[in-house]
């Protein structure tokens, strides 16, 4: 068995990604009080959770994968891993994962991994990326769940914060998977994927990005405004958040290079949200001021 091929086949980008925003949610809600175990455990089940969805993704999607140049090379696309072996890897992660977490965390983290799974897999990957132009927006969804179920393991409960993480990691998504959508437009058209450039052309999605980074700028500073991280997360969200914005705004600009500017709008939104939990991981307060009036 070639291990890389299937290593390839988990997207360890995503991975990657999503194992920093669960860190930062769990650290945010230990508020200094850190369960070591409980936290590798929780990065651990939810990597091989996220794993899971993005193999068995990778089996929905090998139709359409071999109609885009980014995807037509991929191991379930060209054979390289067969597509029962690939279903079987991804439900023997899921299988990992969630055992992990239930065995390790609390039914609400579960209850939230689960859902992120269940709507990526079953409503998303399935239906709502070939059939519609909310796709994405459904997608939004199981993206911010991994900050939550970080959160919720640490802490037991679903709160304000937890709220917050959920509404700020989905109006993320929004703006970065539009950018990816512009400067991928002839893969998915191609593909017939419906998203927003391809459905409903440029002009529309630059306005939904600039709009979903300006709520998203307003969003991230409730964490600060409502007590659960301090000046420095504040300073982070907004110096970062309100230059997304100006890059976004300057594809008004005449003659901007569509691509190139896409381009530049997506590797900020990397930037802006590995910096935002990090942020939230270390800038954390010991108590809520809202909790020590109610405890007061």
């Amino acid at each position: 068995m070639n291990v890389k091929r299937y290593i390839n086949i988990t997207k360890p980008g995503i991975i990657m990604g999503n194992l920093i925003s669960v860190a930062g949610g769990f650290l945010l809600a230990s508020r200094g009080e850190v369960d070591s175990l409980l936290m590798i455990m929780t990065v651990l089940g939810l990597s091989l959770v996220v794993a899971s969805g993005c193999v068995i993704n990778n089996c929905i999607d090998t139709d359409i994968d071999a109609k885009m140049q980014r995807t037509c090379q991929r191991e379930t696309v060209t054979g390289a891993v067969s597509i029962a072996r690939a279903l079987q890897f991804g439900l023997a992660l899921a299988v990992l994962g969630f055992g992990l977490l239930v065995h390790y965390t609390n039914g609400i983290a579960v209850g939230f991994a689960a859902l992120g799974y269940l709507v990526y897999v079953g409503v998303y990957s399935l239906y709502m990326k070939r059939k519609s132009v909310y796709g994405t927006l459904v997608g939004s969804l199981s993206g911010a769940v991994p900050p939550v179920v970080g959160y919720c393991a640490a802490s037991g409960q679903f709160d304000a914060g937890a709220g917050i993480l959920l509404l700020m990691f989905s109006l993320w998504q929004m703006p970065h998977s539009y950018a990816i959508a512009i400067f991928r437009f002839d893969d998915y058209a191609r593909a017939n994927i419906p998203v927003l450039p391809v459905a409903k052309g440029i002009a529309k999605t630059k306005l939904h990005i600039v709009l979903y980074i300006a709520v998203f700028a307003m969003v991230s500073v409730l964490l600060p405004l409502s007590g659960y991280t301090g000046l420095t997360f504040m300073t982070v969200a907004c110096v970062t958040s309100l230059w997304w914005l100006f890059m976004a705004l300057r594809g008004y600009r005449k003659n901007t290079e569509m691509v190139v500017w896409a381009r530049q709008v997506f590797g900020f939104s990397i930037l802006t949200i590995t910096a935002l939990s990090i942020g939230m991981a270390f800038d954390f307060q010991a108590l809520p001021p809202s909790l020590l009036v109610m405890l007061s």
